[in-house]
């Protein structure tokens, strides 16, 4: 029997609240009760009844995680650069490949062109550019690693001169070596280190931070799998070892970031189910990315909306993840997201001072 809890009944303002509520990862969120989840079975425990529960030794880890202070969720000082996890960022995409779903691969030609609309989007409010070279739609084909570098570190020289936080968007040891020499400072990897077998010897050498997104049968490609029995306890299991093996392998778990993998190798209810769920994943310790911009679940739920047509959902899903706690929303719609978030948190403002 493994147990997991999920923040639950979220509150306003922990004003006049004092022991009846608890404060979600050093952040801007107030919650009440958890849903304890034991296998099959579900109860609600009170914040104010948590004694009982605390004396499971994994009901306290995860509790202690949960509600953690800024400690495990420090600001990544990147260079010039400083990355914070106390309020939700923004993490613009850029896509320099020609199959790009998302802007039809109109820069994957022209570095300097690229470098531009990645300035644009940290202008437009993005806190770090997330540089692509290789498309992971389902489908795609795997491109040779000298092309991948090719394509990514041009545009990454320019962003890095002109004071951008970079992320390299890869799965391959090479390019995340050849992306880190060129002035990225993150690694952001959909395979978590799986795909390349020097994928992890590069990180914890380098001593960058480090995204781990779940997905199925990630030595294979991202969108395997066959299903799941229960989708939230199953990912948040798989990163919880997962993290545990990378920690072992040399990296600093304090510069571990994970992310859920919306839309690998799951169906549109696996993928809603884990949207209801992130803030489960606060137990893990590590500041969550969200990626559902754009996603084909946006399609499925809008009459299968066109890529170019999916703003609205892709908002209303960065929303969702900021009302659990994300600390980062990784998006194709930067000004857009960084507006809707600036004023949930002026409603988080307003509502944090009482009456």
């Amino acid at each position: 029997m493994t147990l997991h809890l999920r923040p639950i009944q979220f509150v306003d303002t922990p004003i006049g609240r004092d022991g009846e509520v608890a404060r979600l990862a050093g952040g801007m969120l107030w919650f009440s009760a958890y849903e304890v989840i034991e296998d099959d079975r579900r109860r609600t425990v009170a914040i104010a009844d948590l004694d009982a529960l605390l004396t499971d030794e994994r009901a306290a880890r995860l509790h202690a995680a949960i509600t953690a202070p800024l400690a495990p969720l420090a600001p990544l000082v990147l260079g010039e650069r400083t990355l914070r996890f106390d309020q939700p960022s923004v993490a613009g995409i850029l896509n320099v490949t020609p199959d790009s779903f998302s802007d039809g691969g109109t820069l994957h030609e022209d570095p300097a062109s690229a470098a531009s609309a990645g300035v644009a989007l940290a202008a437009a409010g993005a806190a770090m550019i997330d540089v692509g070279g290789e498309s992971t739609r389902p489908g795609a084909a795997t491109v040779w690693e000298g092309d991948e570098i090719s394509r990514v570190v041009p545009v990454i020289e320019r962003l890095a001169r002109s004071g951008t936080l970079v992320s390299i968007d890869t799965r391959k040891a090479a390019v995340m070596e050849a992306a880190l020499a060129a002035g990225a400072a993150i690694v952001n990897d959909v395979s978590a280190l799986l795909w390349d077998d020097r994928a992890l010897e590069v990180v914890a050498k380098a001593g960058c931070p480090v995204v781990l997104m779940h997905s199925p049968e990630p030595s294979k490609g991202p969108h395997g799998g066959s299903g799941y029995q229960d989708v939230v306890v199953e990912v948040f299991d798989w990163l919880e070892d997962r993290i545990a093996a990378v920690v072992a392998g040399g990296v600093d778990r304090a510069r571990i970031i994970v992310d859920p993998g919306i839309g690998f190798g799951k169906s549109l209810s696996d993928n809603l189910a884990l949207i209801n769920g992130l803030a489960m994943f606060h137990g893990l310790g590590c500041p969550i990315l969200l990626g559902a911009s754009r996603k084909r679940m946006i399609g499925a739920l809008s009459n299968e909306a066109p890529v170019g047509e999916r703003l609205g959902g892709s908002v209303a899903l960065a929303l969702a993840g900021v009302a659990a706690g994300v600390q980062m929303l990784r998006v194709h719609d930067v000004a857009e997201t960084v507006q809707a978030v600036r004023v949930w948190r002026g409603l988080r403002d307003r509502a944090l001072v009482g009456r």
